[in-house]
C-alpha cells in the first residue's frame, strides 16, 4: 500500500510541476489520509513565491471548509497582509467520483482565464486518473487468486461435496490426510474412497448437516498420522445454499483439536484443584463483588457458596484492622498486582481468625484489572504453636518467669534508655547457695517447689523500676531502673535478700531456710553495653561465691580477665595459624533408629608446642574478638574435606561431614567463594559436607542470609542450625530459611528426662522440626536414659559421649564402614 502511495505522489506531483510551470503560478494539492483527514500533500516544486505559515493556515481552513461544507466553490478570495489572494479549488476524485481532495491553485484575479481554467481542469483530470489506475492496479486480484489456491493454504481439510454425494471440491491437506490424489478424489463418492462402515460414517454425518441446516459437529476422534503422532480431530459440516437459497452440496472441515483438548484438560485440573484444595479461594470481580468461592472457604468461614456470591468480602471483616491497613492493602494491590500478608477475619459464627492471605489481580489483554483472586489459609493453629513457643522462649517454665532471652532484650532496651536519660541501672545476679544439697537431700520436686516459690517472691517486685526473670537453675536475675543515688542500688538489694530468705514451708517437710550469693553491675559506671553488663555480673557472682557465699560481690575492673594472658593466646593464634599447628578429630552422629552411623561432625583442637593442649572454649572467642576466626575456619574446612576425600579414595562411608561455622565467617560476602574454592580444590562432593550454623549467624540481615543460604543449598550442601533454642528463633523467618537439620542445644538435652523445663523445650523442638519438614538431631546425648527420651518422643539423630567421644583420625578410621 505504502509503495502505491508513493507512486500516486510521483506521478501527481509531475503533473502539478508542468501545470505551474505553464500557468506560472504556485499549485498544491490537499488530500485525505488514512483517517480521513485533510492536510497538504504536495505543492509545485518551483514555487514563485513562498507563503509563510499563517497564509499556509488560512488556505487550509478555507479548503477544510470547502471539503466538510460540500460546497461547490470555484473561487477562494480574503485578504492577508493588505493583499488580496485568490485561490481555483477543483474536487479531485477516484474511480467511483467520490472527492479524495482538491487541486488548489493560485490566481491573479478573481476570475480565472478560460484558457487556465481549461488547463487546471485537465491536470485535475490527469490526478484523478493516476490514482484511479494505480489503486484498481493494487486492488485487482491476480488470475492466480482463486478458490482452489485460497483452500489450499489452509492446514485443515476442507472439501465440498454436491447432491449426489461426489466431492467437487478438495483441499491439499485432504489428499495428504487421506493419502490420495487430488484426481483420484474429484467425483468418486464415499463407497468408492473408504470401506462401507467410514463410507456409511461419513454419509450419516452429511445427513445430520443438512436436517440441522446449519454447522453441526459430526465427530470427533484420535488419530495418528504418517510420522505416528496422535491428533485429535473434529469435523464439522454444514449444507451448501444457493443464491435461490436451494440445497446444493455439503461443507465438510476436519481440523485439529489437540490445544482446544489440552486446553480443556487443564481447565478440568484447575477446576479440580480448585475445588479440592485446601486453602480457601475467592474471587471477585473488579468492583469486589464475590463471583466465586471454593469448598474450603466454606468449611474455613462457615459461609456457604450461596451466603457468598453477590456479597462483598466484608461480609469476613472482624474490626481488627482500621481503614489506613486496607488502604495500604488496596494500594499494594492496584500498584503491583499483588498482596500477600496476614489478616484478622471473621467466620459466620462471628469466631475471629487469623488467616495468611495472597490477593492477585487478574489482568485482561487490555491490561485492565477483571478479577481478583484470594487464596487463604487458616492459621489459628500455627499462632497457637507460635505461642507456645513463643512461652518456651522467653518464660521459664517452671517459674513463668522471663528467661534469659527475654531478659536480655529487656535490659538492651532499659540501657539505651539510661543513656538517653543520663539514669543509673544496676543488674544483680544471685543463685541459691548450696541448691544441690536441696535437690539431693529433700529431692527434685521440692528443689522445684522452692524455686516456684523464690519467682513467686520475685514476681512480687517486678515492677517498671524491677525487672526480674530466671537464667537457669537455681541462677535468678534482677534488674534495677531509674536509680538517682548509688544507695539505693545497696538499699533495694537489701531488701530483696531479706525477703529471698524468708522461711518455706512444703507439705510435711521441714522449713527451709536459704541464703544468697549476689553478684552486681551498675551502668555506665562498669560498662555501657548490655552484653559487657551480664559479663560484668556474672562475674561478680563468680567472685562471691569464691569469697565464700552469703554476700554482695559488685563488680570491679580488676575481675575481668587477666589482659596478659590473653595478649599470649592471641600472639600464640597467629603462629598456630601459619605453622598449622591445628588438627581435627571427629565425633560420630548416630541414627537413634538404627544405630548406624549418618555423619561425623568436624572438631577443632589447638596442640601448642609449649603451652600444651589449649581448649577451643579458650582460643575461639578470641579468635572471633580478633578477626582471626575467618583464616581459623577455612583451614578447619579446607582439613575437613582433604580427610573427606581420603576416607573416600580408601572406600570408607561416613554420612555426611559438618564442620562449624561462626557468625562472624558466614557474615563475610566472601565466605561462599571461598566453600566453593576448597570444595574444587579438594575435590570433596558437596553433597556429603554440613554446614553447623547457630541461630545469631542467620539472624543478621535476613534477606542476605536466605540467599546465600539457598546458594549453598544450591551446591547440595546439606545446612543445619547448631545450639538451636539457645538464641532468638522467629517460626516465620525459621520457616523461610533452606535448612535441612535442627540441632537440640546440649543444655536442652542435660537432665532430661528427669528436667521439666528442658524435657518440655526438647520435645518442642522436636515436633516443631518435624513440623518444618527438617532432621532433628541432639548433642551432648550423655546417659541412656537420654537416648532413650530423644528415641521415644522421635529425635532421628544423636551424638555425644553416650555413643562415642571426639576421636582422631587414626582411631575412627577403623571404625568407618566401607562402602
Amino acid at each position: 500500500m505504502q509503495n502505491m502511495m508513493n507512486l500516486i505522489s510521483q506521478r501527481w506531483q509531475y503533473n502539478i510541476d508542468l501545470t505551474a510551470e505553464a500557468l506560472n503560478t504556485n499549485i498544491y494539492i490537499y488530500s485525505l489520509n488514512e483517517a480521513g483527514e485533510l492536510g497538504l500533500s504536495l505543492s509545485s516544486k518551483n514555487q514563485q513565491s513562498t507563503p509563510d505559515p499563517k497564509l499556509q493556515a488560512l488556505i487550509f481552513d478555507h479548503v477544510n471548509q470547502a471539503y466538510t461544507s460540500q460546497k461547490q466553490l470555484l473561487v477562494v478570495q480574503f485578504v492577508y497582509g493588505q493583499h488580496a489572494y485568490y485561490f481555483r479549488l477543483k474536487v479531485i476524485t477516484d474511480s467511483h467520483h467520490r472527492p479524495i481532495g482538491y487541486l488548489v491553485t493560485e490566481l491573479n484575479s478573481e476570475t480565472p482565464k478560460a484558457s487556465d481554467d481549461a488547463f487546471l481542469s485537465l491536470c485535475v483530470e490527469n490526478i484523478s486518473l493516476v490514482y484511479a489506475e494505480e489503486t484498481s492496479r493494487v486492488l485487482h486480484a491476480p488470475e492466480s487468486i482463486n478458490l482452489q489456491n485460497f483452500i489450499n493454504s489452509f492446514q485443515e481439510h476442507i472439501w465440498v461435496k454436491n447432491l449426489q454425494g461426489q466431492y467437487v471440491i478438495c483441499n491439499e491437506s485432504v489428499g495428504l490426510g487421506w493419502n490420495k490424489s487430488r484426481s483420484e478424489i474429484i467425483g468418486k463418492n464415499d463407497e468408492q474412497l473408504f470401506d462401507s462402515a467410514t463410507a456409511k460414517s461419513f454419509k450419516q454425518g452429511d445427513s445430520q448437516a443438512i436436517s440441522a441446516n446449519e454447522p453441526i459437529v459430526v465427530a470427533e476422534c484420535e488419530r495418528i498420522d504418517q510420522h505416528n503422532n496422535r491428533h485429535w480431530l473434529e469435523t464439522i459440516k454444514a449444507p451448501l445454499i444457493d443464491g435461490c437459497d436451494d440445497l446444493v452440496g455439503v461443507i465438510g472441515i476436519t481440523r485439529n483439536i489437540g490445544r482446544h483438548k489440552e486446553a480443556q484438560t487443564q481447565l478440568m485440573l484447575a477446576e479440580s484443584v480448585f475445588e479440592n484444595t485446601v486453602e480457601g479461594v475467592l474471587v471477585t470481580d473488579r468492583d469486589g463483588n464475590i463471583t466465586e468461592v471454593n469448598a474450603a472457604f466454606s468449611k474455613i468461614t462457615g459461609f456457604s457458596r450461596e451466603e457468598a456470591i453477590g456479597q462483598n468480602p466484608r461480609i469476613l471483616n472482624s474490626g481488627k484492622h482500621d481503614d489506613l491497613f486496607f488502604a495500604q492493602m488496596w494500594n499494594t494491590l492496584l500498584v503491583k498486582g499483588k498482596w500477600h500478608g496476614e489478616i484478622c477475619n471473621k467466620r459466620k459464627s462471628g469466631e475471629v481468625f487469623p488467616q495468611s492471605v495472597t490477593i492477585n489481580a487478574v489482568y485482561s489483554q487490555k491490561d485492565q484489572i477483571n478479577f481478583f483472586v484470594a487464596v487463604f489459609t487458616d492459621i489459628s493453629a500455627q499462632k497457637r504453636n507460635e505461642e507456645m513457643l513463643v512461652n518456651l522462649s522467653y518464660y521459664d517454665s517452671l517459674t513463668q518467669l522471663p528467661n534469659r532471652v527475654l531478659f536480655r532484650s529487656n535490659l538492651q532496651q532499659q540501657v539505651e534508655r539510661a543513656f538517653k536519660q543520663q539514669t543509673q541501672l544496676a543488674v544483680v545476679f544471685f543463685d541459691i547457695d548450696f541448691f544441690k544439697h536441696i535437690n539431693d537431700s529433700l529431692g527434685h520436686d521440692v528443689g522445684d517447689q522452692l524455686l516456684v516459690e523464690v519467682g513467686k517472691r520475685l514476681s512480687e517486685l517486678s515492677c517498671e523500676q524491677c525487672i526480674v526473670g530466671r537464667l537457669s537453675s537455681d541462677e535468678f536475675v534482677l534488674l534495677l531502673t531509674d536509680i538517682t543515688q548509688n544507695e539505693m542500688v545497696t538499699s533495694h538489694i537489701n531488701k530483696i535478700k531479706t525477703l529471698i530468705e524468708q522461711p518455706f514451708k512444703f507439705d510435711d517437710n521441714p522449713s527451709i531456710r536459704v541464703t544468697l550469693s549476689m553478684g552486681v553491675s551498675v551502668f555506665p559506671h562498669d560498662s555501657l553495653n548490655s552484653e559487657h553488663l551480664l559479663q560484668n555480673t556474672d562475674t561478680a557472682l563468680h567472685m562471691a561465691k569464691q569469697s565464700g557465699r552469703n554476700n554482695i560481690t559488685f563488680y570491679d575492673s580488676t575481675m575481668t580477665m587477666n589482659s596478659a594472658e590473653h595478649f599470649k593466646i592471641q600472639s600464640a593464634l597467629h603462629e598456630a595459624i601459619q605453622d598449622n599447628q591445628f588438627h581435627l578429630v571427629y565425633q560420630p552422629k548416630l541414627s537413634l533408629v538404627t544405630g548406624k552411623l549418618v555423619g561425623l561432625e568436624s572438631l577443632i583442637r589447638w596442640q601448642h608446642p609449649e603451652y600444651g593442649l589449649i581448649s577451643p572454649a579458650e582460643f575461639i572467642p578470641i579468635a572471633e574478638k580478633t578477626g582471626l576466626i575467618h583464616e581459623i575456619g577455612l583451614q578447619v574446612l579446607t582439613m575437613a574435606c582433604k580427610q573427606g576425600v581420603n576416607w573416600l579414595n580408601a572406600g570408607y562411608r561416613f554420612g555426611h561431614l559438618a564442620v562449624n561455622v561462626a557468625s562472624l565467617q558466614f557474615q563475610r560476602t566472601s565466605f561462599i567463594d571461598n566453600v566453593e574454592r576448597i570444595l574444587s580444590e579438594t575435590g570433596f562432593p558437596a553433597d556429603l559436607l554440613e554446614l553447623e550454623m547457630t541461630e545469631s549467624c542467620m539472624m543478621y540481615e535476613p534477606d542476605r542470609v536466605i540467599s546465600d543460604l539457598k546458594r549453598l543449598g544450591n551446591l547440595g550442601i546439606q545446612l543445619s542450625v547448631d545450639d538451636f533454642g539457645t538464641g532468638y528463633s522467629s517460626l516465620n523467618y525459621l520457616k523461610k530459611l533452606p535448612i535441612n537439620v535442627l540441632k537440640i542445644d546440649q543444655s536442652f538435652v542435660s537432665d532430661i528426662p528427669f528436667d521439666s523445663n528442658n524435657t518440655a523445650i526438647a520435645k518442642a523442638i522436636i515436633v516443631l522440626g518435624h513440623a518444618l519438614k527438617l532432621t532433628v538431631i541432639a548433642e551432648g546425648v550423655e546417659t541412656k536414659e537420654q537416648a532413650a527420651f530423644l528415641l521415644e518422643n522421635g529425635c532421628d539423630q544423636a551424638q555425644g559421649y553416650y555413643f562415642s567421644k571426639p576421636q582422631s583420625v587414626k582411631a575412627l578410621t577403623s571404625q568407618l564402614p566401607l562402602l
